[in-house]
């Protein structure tokens, strides 16, 4: 099997990034995203390098995985946490050691840059992601996520 390369997204890879967007909302939640709605997102992150950025893995010149990068301040460690969103890799891809890649690679370049740590949130059924994570190394938080959605019409 040739060998994993991970490099930033570039504009070339938002029909990579939306299918695999689309894909994983569909596969983790059942959820259908608004592709308008979800390009004008990836071009964001792409557009503002504040706001975060995308990893792309590749073996032999093929796409076949990548995550976002997020930024969250913690007052309480005077620094940044990194946050691995949107991860995911093509099926015929999976259990191939792509997200591992993905994974040392965020964490080395956390490290470089003085990040705190890193997080990341999963479904509470997604069971194989779950040990996944912890044979990396991270450990479950003892925190319950809560949020108010404005674009779903139930914000105050």
């Amino acid at each position: 099997m040739p060998p994993l390369s991970i490099r930033l997204a570039t504009v070339a890879d938002i029909p990579d990034l939306l299918a695999w967007n689309s894909a994983m909302a569909w596969e983790t939640e059942h959820k259908r995203l608004d592709p308008a709605v979800l390009e004008r997102g990836i071009a964001g992150v792409l557009e503002q390098p504040r706001r975060g950025f995308y990893l792309i893995a590749g073996r032999a010149g093929v796409a076949v995985g990548g995550l976002l990068l997020t930024y969250e301040w913690s007052d309480w460690r005077n620094g940044d946490f990194w946050w691995i969103q949107s991860v995911y890799v093509i099926p015929a891809a999976r259990r191939s050691g792509v997200f591992r890649a993905l994974h040392a690679d965020v964490a080395r370049r956390a490290r470089d840059a003085g990040a705190v740590g890193l997080r990341l949130y999963v479904e509470t059924e997604n069971e194989r992601a779950q040990a996944t994570y912890a044979q990396l190394g991270m450990q479950r938080c003892p925190y319950w996520m809560y949020e108010t959605d404005f674009t779903a019409g139930n914000g105050v």
